[in-house]
């Protein structure tokens, strides 16, 4: 059998420390804890010691306080911004200056796989666009008319296609949230 050296239990002074220490209120911290800040507010005042989940994720506050600003979104600065999803994991958040063909990429995840643009920090406007043709049935597709009427579409364009598809694909399971 498999041993950790975790606690096995904290306080929720320990809880309530932790949290300040972040610089979180109860409603921050039990969004990144992906609990209720009810559950938060019930660690916090117990005066048993807590067992479950929340301990392994103290552990690893304590001895990494930075996870938390690394997972952190933050605020949308452009008028388009793609999440860039596997299942319902968000890898990468893409924002879009589409009339400055400005983009700023933010990854979530250090499997460059799942990463919209791989080992590309950096792209450009162009990668931009050619990543969301890859997101597309190729405009070369047979049939391709009858693809477009079926989507209401008058042509073939990548962003919109992605707006009536999610840039889902049949063979895998990535898929792109869009925000305006």
């Amino acid at each position: 059998m498999k041993k950790y050296a975790l606690e096995a239990k904290v306080t929720g002074e320990e809880i309530r420390q932790c949290r300040k220490g972040l610089g979180l209120t109860q409603e921050e911290f039990a969004r990144f804890a992906n609990v209720s800040k009810k559950t938060v507010e019930r660690w916090e005042y117990s005066k048993t010691p807590i067992t479950g989940p929340i301990v392994t994720l103290l552990n690893i506050l304590r001895d990494y306080p930075q996870i938390e600003e690394e997972k952190k979104i933050p605020e949308r600065k452009t008028p388009l911004r793609l999440s860039y999803m596997f299942r319902d994991e968000l890898c990468t958040v893409i924002d879009v200056d589409e009339k400055n063909h400005n983009i700023e990429v933010i990854n979530y995840t250090k499997q460059l796989l799942k990463r919209a643009f791989g080992k590309i920090e950096k792209p450009s406007y162009q990668q931009y666009e050619e990543f969301l043709e890859s997101r597309c049935f190729p405009p070369t597709r047979d049939k391709m008319k009858l693809v477009l009427r079926e989507y209401d579409l008058p042509f073939y364009d990548s962003m919109m296609i992605i707006e009536k598809t999610e840039g889902r694909m049949a063979e895998d399971d990535f898929w792109i949230r869009i925000e305006r």
